[in-house]
């Protein structure tokens, strides 16, 4: 009796993932255990884990300084960016004038988002950013805002009244939101009757939940703080006219740190896109 010859199948039976050195790219392990599938099954299997393998092999992380004021719409653009190109973007917000120090001092951050255009120059003058990579990703609007329905008027009348015992802002030396709002304040004449009210604050951010939490009646914030996709959110506001102050230009700088970084090309590169674009704009951000 003459025997049969079986000829042997496998398959990809179970699949595991293991970090790869500390860097988060997961490495799928194919192990092949049992009997099943065609040899054109495990062909496509490799091939799909093939793909997945040089697109992690290709993926890095960018250390981003970002400017309070920009807190949400960069929150949402990096999970936007992440998506798109496997790069990720690791975040910090704060006060513009406290990333210079930092960075001045050897901080680790690649990229700045600054919110201004006067410290990514400055940085750029020291050498401390690489040479053509600034442009302005934003123009920010300045507002007065209160947490309570109908507080601000539409005309900002109510800095006029004296109805409110503290007035919140950025510290203006250094939050480019807060020097604004000193500059506005100016021009309306209100500046000397009203110092004795400001409550102030570290960044913008911590402006905005001083009148959020009710510790401030009101406060000079950044709009994107307070509005999304055409509307306050909350509250009363009012938008302090651009010819109050300076223009808010916000600038994007490759740090030194970076200038060799992939992800930090690809993120400048990221915030151009009509995607990104559209997220800045629905904060009310300008261009």
């Amino acid at each position: 009796m003459k025997a049969r010859m079986l000829r042997p199948k496998v398959t990809v039976a179970e699949s595991k993932t293991m970090p790869d050195n500390g860097n988060g790219i997961m490495i799928a392990v194919v192990m092949i255990l049992s009997r099943g599938n065609t040899l054109r099954h495990i062909r496509l299997t490799l091939s799909a884990l093939l793909a997945v393998l040089t697109f992690a092999a290709y993926a890095d992380e960018v250390l981003v300084a970002v400017a309070a004021n920009f807190t949400a719409p960069m929150q949402q653009i990096a999970a936007e960016f992440e998506k798109d190109t496997g790069h990720r973007a690791v975040l910090s917000f704060g006060a513009t004038g406290k990333f210079f120090a930092q960075i001045s001092n050897g901080g680790p951050f690649e990229i700045l988002l600054s919110a201004d255009d006067e410290t990514p120059a400055r940085l750029e003058k020291e050498l401390l950013a690489a040479p053509h990579t600034r442009f302005t990703y934003a123009i920010g609007k300045l507002v007065l805002w209160s947490a309570q329905a109908g507080y601000v008027d539409a005309r900002g009348e109510v800095l006029k009244s004296g109805r409110f015992a503290h007035l919140a802002l950025a510290n203006p030396k250094t939050a480019p939101y807060g020097a604004a709002a000193i500059e506005a304040m100016k021009k309306l004449g209100v500046l000397e009757n009203l110092a004795p009210r400001f409550v102030q604050g570290e960044n913008i951010a911590q402006a905005y939940q001083f009148v959020a939490s009710g510790n401030a009646e009101l406060g000079f914030v950044a709009l994107s703080q307070v509005y999304k996709d055409g509307s306050i959110t909350s509250g009363s506001a009012w938008i302090v006219p651009a010819s109050l102050h300076a223009p808010i230009r916000q600038d994007a700088v490759v740090l030194a740190t970076g200038k060799n970084n992939r992800a930090a090309a690809a993120l400048m590169d990221y915030l151009r896109t009509n995607k990104a674009r559209a997220i800045i704009k629905s904060y009310g951000y300008e261009f």
